[in-house]
């Protein structure tokens, strides 16, 4: 068989979502441990978090860089990542690539909206991904880095969705495609293994395969 047809065919089969019944059954506690401690803001990784912060999740692409880009932000009180609305319970990395669980690699951000509101983490999330490769991100292929905004509350659907339509516009009168952006309610947050945690500052030169359209995230007026 020709080379490229058999990674197509490879990389297809990665991108098709698992089905309840296909899915790995995974285990009722986590497999690992993560640190209390956020390596970068020295803030706390899990809730409870402190009066006034709220919580926002988004997947796009490979979680090490995305999380960079949140917990650079004025505003942001801590960020940490791990495996998001999927099937299978306390996955691990392994399972999660294997693409037998569903999940996404996703970024979980508690924000300050006093000082950094949710718009400004959709536009970030917009601008710093291609959301428009369905099961990718450039040469990351598989399930696991679509693009994704779940949403903690009816509030934060509505603005996901207000400023997902104005981009796809943007996108389309750019001659780009349109935009695959899932949004859906957040399910449980699994939290990644600890050397995934602020993998870009441990790991300063390391992977990050984040690329955006060049087209500017455009914040409408609510209705």
């Amino acid at each position: 068989m020709d080379i490229g047809k058999l990674i197509g065919m490879l990389n297809a089969d990665k991108t098709q979502m698992v089905g309840a019944e296909d899915a790995l059954p995974g285990r009722s506690e986590p497999a690992f441990q993560v640190p209390e401690t956020h390596a970068v803001l020295g803030t706390a990784l899990r809730p409870p978090f402190p009066d006034g912060i709220e919580v926002a999740y988004f997947a796009l692409g490979c979680f090490w860089g995305a999380e960079r880009l949140f917990w650079e932000m004025d505003g942001v009180y801590s960020t940490a990542v791990g495996y998001q609305n999927g099937i299978t319970p306390n996955p691990t990395y392994e399972e999660v690539c294997g693409g037998k669980t569903g999940h996404a690699e996703a970024v979980m951000v508690a924000f300050d909206p006093g000082k950094v509101s949710y718009e400004d983490l959709l536009k970030t999330f917009f601008e710093e991904h291609d959301p428009t490769q369905g099961m990718r991100q450039g040469n990351d292929v598989g399930t696991q880095y679509r693009s994704g905004i779940f949403f903690a509350n009816d509030a934060q659907k509505e603005t996901a969705e207000r400023v997902r339509d104005a981009y796809d516009r943007d996108l389309r009168a750019s001659g780009k495609d349109p935009v695959t952006t899932e949004i859906e309610p957040a399910g449980p947050f699994y939290y990644a293994e600890d050397y995934h945690q602020q993998y870009l500052h441990k790991v300063p030169n390391g992977y990050c395969g984040l690329k955006g359209t060049g087209v500017t995230c455009n914040i409408p007026a609510a209705a």
